[in-house]
């Protein structure tokens, strides 16, 4: 295939989802299938994948939208550095819209704060060059897809000795969450269906710890509808063929066009020189875990925004009625939320989930997917 239409081809669509009901008829027992990145979910739903599918077959949704597992206390510091006198406070849009306890960066912006949007930490640096005498800094989010993007403004940075640049460092890692959602499981999960951006850098081979540990399969998938659908049937044929009844789960790779299995070795490297793993880092939804997120290393401390601004570190419980967190671990359903269309919406977001295009209640909102109860009583 050459051109995104084919990839949404009608045609072959029928075709796979054939072979999916063929195989969900052998199964002993219905199977969830977990879609790590937010990315999966919105074509999920964009395009009405889950009401094609067998109802032995289900979706879950995961922890892999970057802006949705930022935690409110990272935004409240964000919103500190805005307000500091002299600071240029440079983001990527999503996360001018997320709510902190005082608002959202777009609103302290609208008070008078310098924000500013950028595609890339490369345009922070460019922002720096051109005002030496105003501190700028970058807000780094993102897993794995976006850490080296970061590493080369840091590494640029210092080469040039830039010294009103700094970066306020929030990339995560995609083990540590996903060990522990598993721990959390109560069998739920039967496979993932995993990030294709974030194995672009780390590898297929970096999953390799989610059949060996806990005996379930994976399948690292691009991002248009019959690759899921692809996934979905490889990931069923593990199941079908007794492999994983016989303890021989595996991780497969159907986003090949893309993805290694040793993953982007230039971009690995520069991060392991520019970034350390922190002792701990907290998750919305998911609390602190271990060595799951990425700090600036010894090297380059003097672009750590943390340490020149003394920043508060803020810890702020999330509002009550959101559950983002619970929809971040796939244990509730956006519709489920109290708050959901609601209060929260995304003109007026209450959590990140709903902020995000990534985020899963967005994309139940943008695509009408309601309490399913509710809507057979509606038709």
């Amino acid at each position: 295939m050459k051109y995104v239409d084919e990839f949404r081809d009608p045609v072959a669509a029928q075709a796979l989802l054939k072979k999916i009901e063929k195989l969900s008829e052998k199964l002993d027992k219905p199977l969830a299938f977990m879609e790590v990145c937010g990315g999966h979910t919105h074509t999920i739903y964009r395009h009405g994948l889950e009401h094609l599918l067998p109802k032995s077959v289900e979706f879950i949704h995961g922890p892999g939208c970057p802006v949705c597992v930022i935690p409110l206390g990272r935004v409240d510091d964000a919103l500190w550095l805005a307000n500091r006198p002299g600071v240029i406070f440079t983001t990527f849009g999503d996360m001018m819209r997320v709510p902190g306890t005082e608002g959202s960066l777009q609103q302290a912006k609208a008070r008078g704060c310098d924000v500013r949007f950028v595609y890339s930490p490369l345009d922070a640096l460019q922002i720096a060059r051109e005002n030496p005498d105003r501190e700028v800094v970058f807000f780094a989010v993102g897993f794995e897809t976006t850490a080296p993007s970061t590493a080369v403004a840091l590494d640029r940075a210092q080469k040039e000795n830039i010294r009103n640049f700094s970066i306020f460092c929030n990339h995560v890692r995609i083990e540590p969450p996903l060990r522990a959602i598993m721990a959390l499981d109560q069998g739920r999960i039967s496979g993932f269906i995993g990030p294709g951006h974030v194995a672009t850098i780390v590898g297929s081979k970096a999953f390799d710890f989610i059949p060996r540990d806990y005996g379930l399969p994976v399948v690292v998938t691009g991002f248009e509808p019959l690759d899921i659908l692809q996934a979905v049937e490889m990931l069923l044929e593990q199941y079908v063929s007794g492999d994983v009844a016989a303890g021989q789960a595996r991780v497969e790779n159907q986003y090949a066009r893309v993805v290694l299995e040793e993953g982007n070795a230039a971009a690995l490297a520069l991060m392991d020189r520019v970034f350390v793993q922190r002792d701990t880092f907290e998750w919305r939804g998911l609390g602190f875990i271990e060595h799951s997120g990425l700090g600036i290393a010894p090297g380059y401390e003097r672009f750590d925004a943390e340490k020149r601004f003394n920043l508060p570190n803020l810890r702020v419980a999330d509002p009550p009625a959101c559950e983002c967190g619970s929809v971040l671990t796939g244990s509730l359903k956006p519709w489920q939320c109290s708050v959901f269309g609601t209060a929260c919406t995304p003109a007026n977001p209450v959590g990140t989930c709903m902020v995000s295009p990534e985020g899963a209640c967005a994309a139940y909102y943008n695509f009408g997917r309601v309490d399913p109860a509710l809507a057979a009583a509606l038709v």
